[in-house]
């Protein structure tokens, strides 16, 4: 690791693409938009997970999905493009049917993220933020996927893959591909990067009980309580502060 340099993977992808005007919306998903705008007291509030469905729906922010959302949530277009170019959740080009993410951060840096990422792009013959030609797979370096305890972390359309190296990340990336079964180590089984920009929009899958929720290191302290017979002080009985003491002139 001797001269290594840590690179920062931030990107500016720039507006969403209005050249490209296709769009899948229908009056069905519009109606469905209007679902999750009546969840939120405050209109505003809808624009993230409406875009989420947006992206379930077309694959990416679509010029079509940023003007239904700024219609019905109140607002400009150009204030819904704003959210859409904030967040690096929402794609401005078509994402794959899988999208995977690679932990570039310091940690999993140091464990080898940049590594793994750089296995990802020789195996799908594709650089951080792009998508393969055949439509199957994006990739995408993550600045921190907070998993700092499992380092070196991917992600699969958001769900975690944890202790990666560069041989199990070309294995799960032919998973991927051959539309074998994936199962994430803390969390649901894969399924495809639209169901789970749905599931972010708001509308169940049925997922959310399934795989474990925590992993063993991060389970560590309270493992090691319970077997101390440790707990936390009751917060209806806890002891009195000391007085402070005046200061000596």
């Amino acid at each position: 690791m001797s001269g290594h340099e840590f690179q920062s993977h931030f990107e500016v992808s720039g507006d969403v693409d209005h050249t490209d005007k296709s769009t899948n919306l229908t009056e069905e998903n519009v109606q469905e938009m209007r679902y999750i705008l009546d969840r939120y007291p405050q209109p505003r509030s809808a624009i993230m997970p409406m875009l989420h469905y947006v992206q379930s729906v077309d694959g990416r922010i679509s010029p079509a999905g940023v003007k239904v959302t700024a219609e019905l949530v109140g607002v400009s277009e150009a204030q819904v493009n704003g959210v859409a170019t904030f967040y690096t959740m929402y794609k401005r080009r078509p994402a794959g049917k899988q999208h995977v993410g690679v932990c570039v951060t310091s940690l999993c840096a140091i464990m080898g993220g940049d590594y793994i990422l750089d296995a990802c792009e020789k195996h799908l013959g594709i650089k951080a933020g792009e998508t393969t030609p055949d439509g199957s797979v994006s990739l995408e370096a993550v600045e921190c996927n907070a998993a700092c305890d499992f380092a070196p972390v991917m992600m699969v359309n958001w769900e975690f893959m944890d202790n990666m190296t560069p041989d199990t990340a070309v294995e799960l990336i032919d998973k991927l591909r051959a539309d074998e079964p994936v199962q994430s180590t803390r969390g649901a089984t894969i399924t495809s990067w639209k169901e789970a920009e749905r599931v972010l929009a708001g509308f169940s899958d049925g997922r959310a009980d399934e795989g474990p929720t925590a992993g063993h290191a991060s389970l560590t302290g309270l493992n090691i309580a319970a077997e101390k017979g440790w707990s936390a002080p009751d917060p209806a009985n806890l002891p009195a502060p000391e007085p402070k003491q005046e200061e000596q002139k």
